[in-house]
């Protein structure tokens, strides 16, 4: 036995929005009726096989022509206004998890567009929740991920500034303080979550609190390739697995300390399922 001191971050874990979108999901289950979540509800391959089993079944936008009469969730990161309209058209019942924030944001975004506004959202342009928000400016939003990527000499001399709400915080204030450096008129819009950026602070004194850090995160999620990033410069001991059968016993020697830690789509039961097996080496 290597008797290994094992202690789960107490932040770690799913988002509010995630778990009010998963709440939302089964409350809507019944037996012999699927319901459809558009996209999977969480980047996490456990998670979506375990509400698969009860009845929420991934469908892609091209299934949606096809579906009629039926349950359609929309999961946390939200859609733009065409995916409403078609749901409906079909006859479908919507069950709306957008996350809280996200709705917010997608009218804000949608005020500043009916104002006149040119909006730049900092974001990855294939991101779900990117696509729902640029969906809000009737694709009038210009979308970039670096600032690099921006054509200047195309922007009008005032802009409002959005973000997608798992971008780093401190790139997004780059972005402005470069845009204002270059003589444009910034009017920035906060719109980065502090649950998520607030997770890199505290990843960070956990990590370097372990003689090992155990990070678990479906192979999908973007949010969790950034956090275990964060691990694994505070703690070079760092192993990012997806399940806890990928835990290997020569990580570790006798008597270390091991923290568990995921991101913002891990759910609870699969980081207590890594320290179940940790405990039995």
């Amino acid at each position: 036995m290597l008797n290994l001191r094992v202690t789960i971050d107490s932040r770690s874990g799913f988002c509010f929005g995630v778990v009010k979108a998963i709440g939302r999901a089964e409350k809507s289950l019944a037996p012999g009726r699927p319901v459809y979540s558009l996209g999977s509800i969480v980047h996490n391959e456990e998670e979506v096989s375990r509400l698969k089993t009860s009845g929420l079944i991934p469908i892609k936008h091209a299934d949606l022509e096809q579906i009629h009469d039926s349950k359609i969730l929309i999961r946390a990161h939200g859609e733009p206004p065409e995916t409403y309209e078609l749901i409906n058209k079909n006859n479908n019942e919507i069950i709306d998890a957008t996350c809280p924030i996200v709705l917010k944001i997608q009218d804000r975004i949608k005020r500043s567009t009916d104002a006149g506004e040119f909006v730049l959202l900092f974001g990855k342009p294939d991101h779900p929740e990117v696509i729902g928000l640029a969906g809000q400016t009737n694709g009038q939003a210009l979308v970039f991920a670096n600032f690099e990527d921006i054509d200047l000499d195309t922007l009008p001399g005032k802009l409002t500034l959005f973000s997608q709400t798992t971008m780093s915080l401190d790139a997004f204030y780059s972005v402005r303080d470069q845009l204002i450096a270059r003589g444009f008129e910034v009017n920035m819009q906060d719109t980065v979550c502090r649950h998520v950026s607030g997770r890199r602070a505290d990843l960070r004194e956990f990590a370097g609190n372990h003689d090992v850090i155990v990070f678990v995160a479906g192979s999908e999620s973007s949010n969790g390739k950034v956090l275990f990033a964060v691990c694994a410069e505070a703690n070079a001991r760092s192993h990012k697995v997806s399940s806890a059968d990928e835990i290997e016993p020569h990580w570790f020697n006798p008597g270390e300390s091991v923290g568990i830690c995921g991101a913002t789509s891990t759910p609870q039961w699969q980081m207590e399922e890594a320290a179940r097996r940790l405990r039995m080496m």
